[in-house]
């Protein structure tokens, strides 16, 4: 069985996570398919958006806890696999912010603890209205560090550690007002609403999508003064581009423009 499969739809790339059996855990072998399609994406450029989902009754509901708990019988306890787990699981989260292409998530049923790790590293998410999200490991006595760090960066940190702290599920209506995701949509509506959202996208410029969105991470980092410093440059630059003056060439002409490199 593929663990992660993948189909193209014109500049749209849709990933699925296809271990329904686990809730898409991310197992050892699901955070290595992850991070191949991110190598692999990453040099893609006939791909423009990125569509993230989950088979079965789950988006994801975080990292396998079986395969983690089976490294204990290692004579430092499990310690180095732990830390090469992170480590990997890390590569993959920021990966998906790295990429050229803007990632949608697609999030049904439920996103926990890494999985709604990985809702909050990617660029956008949908989610059904019944879907849940939480943070969930303290409940189980293991305090969600590492997708704290993502979550932290997508929500308002007291509702954050509220999360956090309580181990609570949190609606899709409430993730959508904190934003942690863009919309919560009828179970029904799911996938019309993330290709429409996707399809949107993938009509603009493509090398414009891959300078922005590389610009809007690495503005979030920098004081108010530097960031408009960099961001001066970037649009500098992007002015620039052939297809950029043609795009506002037509724009004034009130005609569609024809991209070359598109």
């Amino acid at each position: 069985m593929t663990i992660l499969k993948r189909h193209d739809t014109g500049a749209i790339a849709h990933l699925t996570m296809n271990a329904p059996e686990r809730l898409n855990a991310l197992s050892d072998e699901m955070l290595a398919a992850l991070q191949a399609q991110i190598e692999t994406l990453t040099h893609d450029s006939s791909i423009k958006v990125v569509i993230l989902s989950g088979a079965g009754k789950a988006f994801c509901a975080g990292h396998d806890i079986k395969q983690m708990n089976s490294a204990r019988d290692s004579p430092d306890g499990g310690k180095a696999n732990f830390q090469d787990l992170f480590t990997r699981c890390t590569s993959v989260m920021t990966g998906l912010q790295k990429l050229p292409q803007v990632v949608i998530a697609q999030v049904h049923g439920i996103a926990t603890a890494a999985g709604c790790q990985l809702v909050a590293s990617c660029d956008l998410a949908v989610a059904t209205e019944d879907t849940k999200f939480g943070v969930n490991g303290v409940s189980i006595g293991l305090f969600c560090s590492t997708p704290m760090v993502a979550l932290s960066r997508n929500i308002p940190r007291k509702h954050a550690l509220e999360l956090l702290t309580t181990g609570n599920f949190m609606t899709a209506h409430r993730a959508a007002e904190l934003g942690l995701i863009n919309q919560a949509v009828p179970n029904d509506d799911l996938k019309s609403a993330t290709l429409l959202l996707a399809n949107t996208i993938a009509d603009k410029l493509g090398s414009a999508l891959k300078i922005g969105k590389h610009a809007f991470y690495q503005q979030l980092e920098m004081p108010l003064d530097k960031a408009y410093a960099f961001t001066g440059d970037v649009i500098v630059e992007n002015l620039l581009h052939q297809d950029t003056i043609e795009g506002m060439n037509a724009f004034a002409e009130k005609r569609q423009p024809s991209w070359k490199k598109d």
